[in-house]
């Protein structure tokens, strides 16, 4: 498992830090944000296939942003999986 962290755009989390062996994602946190909401999700995607997290999540939008922490976490696992 490697370790990433990503700084987030647009939305009220500051960090997403998170765990991947290149298929699946664990351990994933939120720093700052919405408490609850973002552990639901961390909770939720924890041991999933990076490619349905993404297709679960890019296109979230929270309140007219164009972007959400579900989102912001979508676009750091793509950024993984691109590389």
């Amino acid at each position: 498992m490697e370790k990433y962290s990503y700084r987030t755009r647009g939305v009220c989390s500051r960090e997403i830090q998170f765990e991947s062996d290149g298929k699946t994602v664990q351990n994933i946190k939120f720093i700052s944000g919405c408490s609850g909401n973002t552990q639901g999700v961390a909770a939720l995607a924890d041991g999933m296939e990076i490619e349905k997290v993404i297709r679960l999540l890019e296109g979230i939008d929270c309140n007219g942003r164009g972007t959400s922490c579900p989102a912001q976490l979508a676009r750091a696992l793509q950024e993984i999986k691109n590389q």
